[in-house]
């Protein structure tokens, strides 16, 4: 078999993927553009890839090709009904990274509840030396404990999250974008009731027709002023402008994020502009990314290359 991995980077080369190797040939390439898919796969058999587009296009010469393997859950990169249509199967890779988003989605929140950048800098900046006393405790910050997180997204981080903060002493709310959870282990609420009760929001759904900019301008005003947001989902589920001026005005005291509406974020990005880390954190779409989680995602793409050469369907999309 023709195995080419297009983008090795998204997997950290810090992952070892050579068992890739136990199925045949395998063509790695660091990174793939748009414009050089095409080039790269004319004659794969198996293409593994993460955000390279798979389509009419880039795939019209890959006469050989059975199979997509997605390294991520998303496989917005894909033309399923081309792929469909010419008997291309595809993959995805699930609950990966479910671990590792749920510890990123408290560490940021906790970073933010307790004000921690301040802290360290007053300790830095050798102001604590010269303080009369041992401690400090302005900026004032409070605790989890008795607070209420809302989560939309009860799917398996989500949930993970639900558990977690159940620990922290949290009451937990959440809102099923979709309509479709009733589940009854936590608390189901309306969407205007899970903004104005949370005082930690955050967000681990899909991107849809219903969940893009459910974090609106609309939305912002209905929030306590207290309350912090944490998107580990998808950029696009945020309004970044109505969240700016949410921040900035102070309608919401702060926001966590791991996702932005483009990556790396764009130079006219309004949130690039607010450098209080008390206030805004966004860190490089690496929630996911932890040596354990990476080397799960690389095992799962091999056990799915594995059954689909022995006729076994596992994760297929289409």
């Amino acid at each position: 078999m023709k195995i080419v991995v297009l983008e090795k980077v998204s997997l950290g080369l810090d992952v070892d993927i050579s068992f890739y190797e136990e199925f045949g040939e395998v063509v790695y390439y660091d990174n793939t553009t748009a414009d050089e898919v095409a080039g790269r796969v004319s004659d794969a058999e198996i293409i593994i890839a993460n955000k390279a587009p798979l389509n009419a296009d880039t795939l019209a010469d890959a006469k050989a090709l059975k199979i997509i393997c997605e390294t991520a859950t998303g496989y917005n990169n894909v033309d399923l009904d081309f792929c469909k249509e010419k008997g291309i199967r595809v993959t995805n890779v699930k609950g990966y990274s479910t671990p590792i988003v749920a510890q990123h989605t408290f560490a940021m929140a906790l970073y933010l509840l307790e004000k921690l950048p301040v802290f360290d800098t007053y300790v830095k900046s050798g102001e604590y030396a010269k303080c009369p006393i041992f401690t400090c405790f302005e900026p004032y910050f409070t605790e989890l404990e008795g607070k209420t997180w809302g989560i939309i997204g009860l799917g398996n981080i989500g949930r993970k999250v639900a558990e977690i903060a159940k620990v922290f002493g949290c009451r937990v709310i959440f809102y099923s974008a979709s309509g479709q959870n009733t589940t009854t282990d936590y608390e189901r609420v309306d969407f205007d009731t899970l903004l104005a009760e949370s005082d930690i929001l955050s967000l681990h759904c899909p991107l849809t027709d219903r969940t893009q900019n459910i974090m609106n301008a609309q939305a912002f005003a209905k929030m306590k002023k207290t309350a912090i947001l944490i998107n580990v989902a998808r950029g696009p589920v945020v309004d970044e402008q109505a969240l700016y001026e949410a921040l900035t005005t102070g309608q919401i005291a702060a926001a966590g994020l791991d996702v932005l509406v483009k990556e790396p974020i764009a130079a006219d990005n309004p949130l690039a502009k607010i450098q209080d880390s008390t206030k805004l954190i966004i860190t490089p779409h690496m929630a996911w990314g932890s040596h354990e989680a990476r080397s799960r995602c690389a095992k799962e793409v091999y056990l799915n290359i594995k059954s689909f050469l022995a006729g076994q369907e596992r994760n297929i999309i289409v």
